[in-house]
Protein backbone atom coordinates (compact mmCIF):
# COMPACT_ATOMS: atom_id res chain seq x y z
CA UNK A 1 0.00 0.00 0.00
CA UNK A 2 1.39 3.36 -1.02
CA UNK A 3 1.87 5.81 1.86
CA UNK A 4 1.46 9.60 1.53
CA UNK A 5 4.76 11.37 1.65
CA UNK A 6 5.39 13.43 4.82
CA UNK A 7 5.90 16.64 2.79
CA UNK A 8 2.49 16.28 1.13
CA UNK A 9 0.85 15.64 4.49
CA UNK A 10 2.43 18.75 5.97
CA UNK A 11 1.32 20.80 2.96
CA UNK A 12 -2.30 19.62 3.36
CA UNK A 13 -2.23 20.38 7.08
CA UNK A 14 -0.87 23.84 6.38
CA UNK A 15 -3.64 24.59 3.90
CA UNK A 16 -6.27 23.48 6.40
CA UNK A 17 -4.73 25.68 9.10
CA UNK A 18 -4.86 28.69 6.80
CA UNK A 19 -8.52 27.98 6.00
CA UNK A 20 -9.40 27.73 9.71
CA UNK A 21 -7.45 30.92 10.43
CA UNK A 22 -9.29 32.83 7.70
CA UNK A 23 -12.62 31.59 9.03
CA UNK A 24 -11.72 32.69 12.55
CA UNK A 25 -10.68 36.11 11.24
CA UNK A 26 -13.99 36.49 9.39
CA UNK A 27 -15.93 35.45 12.51
CA UNK A 28 -13.94 37.90 14.65
CA UNK A 29 -14.49 40.69 12.11
CA UNK A 30 -18.22 39.95 11.99
CA UNK A 31 -18.39 39.94 15.78
CA UNK A 32 -16.60 43.28 16.00
CA UNK A 33 -18.96 44.72 13.38
CA UNK A 34 -21.98 43.59 15.42
CA UNK A 35 -20.51 45.07 18.61
CA UNK A 36 -19.74 48.35 16.83
CA UNK A 37 -23.27 48.54 15.41
CA UNK A 38 -24.77 47.81 18.84
CA UNK A 39 -22.66 50.46 20.56
CA UNK A 40 -23.42 53.02 17.84
CA UNK A 41 -27.15 52.37 18.12
CA UNK A 42 -27.14 52.78 21.90
CA UNK A 43 -24.92 55.85 21.65
CA UNK A 44 -27.38 57.63 19.34
CA UNK A 45 -30.28 56.67 21.62
CA UNK A 46 -28.37 58.12 24.58
CA UNK A 47 -27.28 61.40 22.98
CA UNK A 48 -30.61 61.86 21.21
CA UNK A 49 -32.69 61.68 24.37
CA UNK A 50 -34.40 64.99 25.14
CA UNK A 51 -36.81 64.08 27.90
CA UNK A 52 -40.13 62.27 28.13
CA UNK A 53 -42.26 63.95 26.99
CA UNK A 54 -39.95 66.10 24.88
CA UNK A 55 -38.42 69.15 26.52
CA UNK A 56 -40.83 72.05 26.41
CA UNK A 57 -43.92 69.89 26.88
CA UNK A 58 -45.88 70.63 30.06
CA UNK A 59 -45.55 68.05 32.83
CA UNK A 60 -47.01 67.89 36.33
CA UNK A 61 -46.57 65.23 38.97
CA UNK A 62 -47.16 64.35 42.60
CA UNK A 63 -43.41 64.22 43.27
CA UNK A 64 -40.02 64.78 41.72
CA UNK A 65 -37.41 62.04 41.90
CA UNK A 66 -33.77 63.10 41.80
CA UNK A 67 -31.48 60.22 40.87
CA UNK A 68 -28.43 59.91 43.09
CA UNK A 69 -24.74 60.47 42.38
CA UNK A 70 -21.63 60.81 44.50
CA UNK A 71 -21.13 63.02 47.53
CA UNK A 72 -17.86 64.85 48.10
CA UNK A 73 -17.09 65.36 51.78
CA UNK A 74 -20.75 64.66 52.62
CA UNK A 75 -21.95 67.29 50.15
CA UNK A 76 -23.34 66.73 46.65
CA UNK A 77 -20.65 66.58 44.00
CA UNK A 78 -20.72 69.33 41.35
CA UNK A 79 -22.56 67.01 38.95
CA UNK A 80 -25.14 66.05 41.56
CA UNK A 81 -25.67 69.72 42.39
CA UNK A 82 -26.63 70.28 38.75
CA UNK A 83 -29.38 67.66 39.06
CA UNK A 84 -30.58 69.12 42.34
CA UNK A 85 -30.53 72.69 41.06
CA UNK A 86 -32.57 71.68 38.01
CA UNK A 87 -35.03 69.77 40.20
CA UNK A 88 -35.29 72.78 42.51
CA UNK A 89 -36.06 74.97 39.48
CA UNK A 90 -38.88 72.60 38.47
CA UNK A 91 -40.16 72.62 42.05
CA UNK A 92 -40.23 76.43 42.08
CA UNK A 93 -42.11 76.38 38.76
CA UNK A 94 -44.80 74.21 40.34
CA UNK A 95 -44.06 71.05 38.36
CA UNK A 96 -44.18 69.01 41.59
CA UNK A 97 -44.73 69.88 45.28
CA UNK A 98 -42.27 67.47 46.90
CA UNK A 99 -39.12 65.45 46.31
CA UNK A 100 -37.87 61.91 46.60
CA UNK A 101 -34.07 61.79 46.74
CA UNK A 102 -32.29 58.50 46.17
CA UNK A 103 -28.99 56.83 46.95
CA UNK A 104 -27.21 54.83 49.62
CA UNK A 105 -23.80 55.20 51.24
CA UNK A 106 -20.81 55.82 48.98
CA UNK A 107 -17.54 54.01 49.61
CA UNK A 108 -15.51 57.20 49.28
CA UNK A 109 -15.28 58.27 52.91
CA UNK A 110 -18.73 59.87 53.11
CA UNK A 111 -20.60 59.34 56.37
CA UNK A 112 -23.94 60.41 54.91
CA UNK A 113 -25.92 58.55 52.28
CA UNK A 114 -26.38 60.23 48.92
CA UNK A 115 -30.03 60.80 49.80
CA UNK A 116 -29.15 62.51 53.10
CA UNK A 117 -26.65 64.81 51.39
CA UNK A 118 -29.22 65.65 48.73
CA UNK A 119 -31.93 66.38 51.28
CA UNK A 120 -29.60 68.67 53.23
CA UNK A 121 -28.77 70.58 50.06
CA UNK A 122 -32.42 71.09 49.16
CA UNK A 123 -33.32 72.16 52.69
CA UNK A 124 -30.52 74.72 52.59
CA UNK A 125 -32.11 76.10 49.42
CA UNK A 126 -35.39 76.57 51.24
CA UNK A 127 -37.31 73.34 50.64
CA UNK A 128 -39.21 72.27 53.80
CA UNK A 129 -37.74 69.12 55.31
CA UNK A 130 -41.13 67.42 55.31
CA UNK A 131 -41.30 67.89 51.52
CA UNK A 132 -38.27 65.64 50.98
CA UNK A 133 -38.57 61.86 51.24
CA UNK A 134 -35.44 59.71 51.16
CA UNK A 135 -34.44 56.34 49.77
CA UNK A 136 -31.16 55.67 51.59
CA UNK A 137 -30.63 52.06 50.47
CA UNK A 138 -30.37 52.02 46.67
CA UNK A 139 -27.08 51.27 44.93
CA UNK A 140 -28.03 51.59 41.25
CA UNK A 141 -30.38 53.48 38.94
CA UNK A 142 -32.68 50.46 38.92
CA UNK A 143 -32.85 50.45 42.72
CA UNK A 144 -33.20 54.26 42.78
CA UNK A 145 -36.38 54.02 40.76
CA UNK A 146 -37.67 50.80 42.32
CA UNK A 147 -37.35 52.07 45.90
CA UNK A 148 -38.69 55.52 44.96
CA UNK A 149 -41.72 53.80 43.43
CA UNK A 150 -42.26 51.98 46.74
CA UNK A 151 -42.20 55.34 48.57
CA UNK A 152 -44.75 56.67 46.10
CA UNK A 153 -47.05 53.69 46.59
CA UNK A 154 -46.80 53.96 50.37
CA UNK A 155 -47.88 57.61 50.22
CA UNK A 156 -50.51 57.28 47.51
CA UNK A 157 -48.57 59.39 44.99
CA UNK A 158 -49.50 58.36 41.46
CA UNK A 159 -47.06 60.28 39.24
CA UNK A 160 -43.47 61.46 39.24
CA UNK A 161 -41.01 63.53 37.25
CA UNK A 162 -37.59 61.87 37.22
CA UNK A 163 -34.66 64.30 37.13
CA UNK A 164 -31.18 63.44 35.89
CA UNK A 165 -28.53 64.38 33.30
CA UNK A 166 -29.00 64.11 29.54
CA UNK A 167 -26.65 61.15 29.11
CA UNK A 168 -28.53 59.21 31.80
CA UNK A 169 -32.09 59.96 30.71
CA UNK A 170 -32.74 57.25 28.13
CA UNK A 171 -31.77 54.42 30.48
CA UNK A 172 -33.67 56.02 33.36
CA UNK A 173 -36.80 56.20 31.19
CA UNK A 174 -36.49 52.56 30.15
CA UNK A 175 -36.01 51.46 33.76
CA UNK A 176 -38.96 53.56 34.90
CA UNK A 177 -41.21 51.92 32.32
CA UNK A 178 -40.02 48.48 33.41
CA UNK A 179 -40.61 49.23 37.10
CA UNK A 180 -44.15 50.41 36.41
CA UNK A 181 -44.14 54.21 36.27
CA UNK A 182 -47.17 55.44 34.36
CA UNK A 183 -46.79 57.91 32.84
CA UNK A 184 -43.01 57.88 32.42
CA UNK A 185 -41.82 61.47 32.78
CA UNK A 186 -38.10 62.28 32.68
CA UNK A 187 -36.53 65.72 32.69
CA UNK A 188 -32.84 66.06 31.86
CA UNK A 189 -30.25 68.78 32.29
CA UNK A 190 -26.98 69.58 30.53
CA UNK A 191 -23.72 69.64 32.45
CA UNK A 192 -21.00 72.23 32.65
CA UNK A 193 -18.83 70.26 35.08
CA UNK A 194 -18.85 66.65 33.85
CA UNK A 195 -16.72 65.10 31.11
CA UNK A 196 -19.71 64.26 28.97
CA UNK A 197 -17.90 62.18 26.28
CA UNK A 198 -16.59 59.92 29.04
CA UNK A 199 -20.01 59.60 30.67
CA UNK A 200 -21.72 58.95 27.32
CA UNK A 201 -19.24 56.18 26.52
CA UNK A 202 -19.62 54.69 29.99
CA UNK A 203 -23.40 54.89 29.63
CA UNK A 204 -23.25 52.64 26.55
CA UNK A 205 -21.81 49.92 28.78
CA UNK A 206 -24.25 50.65 31.60
CA UNK A 207 -27.22 50.56 29.20
CA UNK A 208 -25.99 47.25 27.77
CA UNK A 209 -25.69 45.80 31.27
CA UNK A 210 -29.18 47.01 32.15
CA UNK A 211 -30.74 45.45 29.04
CA UNK A 212 -29.07 42.17 29.94
CA UNK A 213 -30.33 42.31 33.52
CA UNK A 214 -33.78 43.27 32.28
CA UNK A 215 -34.13 39.88 30.59
CA UNK A 216 -34.12 38.17 34.00
CA UNK A 217 -36.57 40.46 35.84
Amino acid sequence: MRQERPSASRSLSGRRSKIYLRRLMWIAAAGLAVIAAWCATLYFIIVGFDGVPKQGAAVRADTGIVLGASLWNNEPSPGLKERLDYAFQLYKEGVFPRFIVTGGLDHNGSTLTEAEGMRNYLVEKGVPGEAVSMDTQSRSTYENLLFAKQIMDENGWASAVIVTHNYHGARAADIAETVGYDPVQVRVTDSEVLMIPYHEAREVLAFTKWLGNKLFL
